[in-house]
């Protein structure tokens, strides 16, 4: 049977994979959400310039009048919306849980490489802090869009993600000298770019 240390490493490796792709899947959302941001923004002025426009407001064409009123109505709802939408908030929290799952990633990533090599006290207890913080990122609920973890798949398998350092390591491996490692304490194959 595997000693609690490996099975605790192991756990680990889980939850790097698990944190480099929500934090990968926040980010992608956290592109959205600036770019909603933006729209919110912009797009009222530019119905509202439209909707006071003389050209239209002053038009004998009833189209045209239509035109201006619907830019102006629009104007003041797309406002409307994004105060209600409190994309501000939303914002911050994203950003703050896909910096600290990143933080975490690599965290998780060292304790499986690094920390399971100590007194399995010393390494259980640094666990247990890395699991408390990622319970307070879980706390705060976040759920992007499925496409956008889809899409943080789809960018983990292509190498964005993987270290260059780790490739070479890889591509050296017959020259350097081989140390017993368990294998619980390597993480999954780094895809090539």
């Amino acid at each position: 049977m595997a000693s609690k240390s490996v099975e605790l490493a192991k756990e680990c490796k889980r939850q790097y994979e698990n944190c480099l792709y929500t934090a990968v899947s926040l980010l992608i959302w956290l592109r959205w959400l600036r770019a909603l941001k933006v729209f919110f923004t912009i797009a009222p002025i530019v119905f509202g310039s439209l909707g006071s426009w003389k050209i239209l407001t002053s038009s004998s064409d009833e189209t045209m009048r239509g035109l201006g009123a619907l830019a102006s109505f629009l104007g003041g709802l797309l406002s409307t919306i994004y105060s209600a939408l409190k994309l501000d908030t939303h914002i911050a929290d994203v950003k703050s849980a896909a910096g600290e799952l990143t933080n975490l990633r690599d965290s998780f990533r060292q304790a499986a490489l690094v920390s399971s090599k100590k007194p399995f006290d010393e390494f259980e207890e640094e666990v247990a802090k890395l699991r408390s913080r990622l319970d307070k990122v879980r706390s705060l609920g976040l759920t992007p869009p499925d496409l956008c973890f889809w899409l943080a798949q789809r960018k983990v398998r292509s190498g964005h993600y993987s270290f260059d350092l780790d490739a070479d390591e890889a591509s050296l491996a017959p020259v350097l000298p081989q140390v017993e490692e368990s294998s619980a304490t390597k993480l999954p194959p780094v895809p090539s770019r």
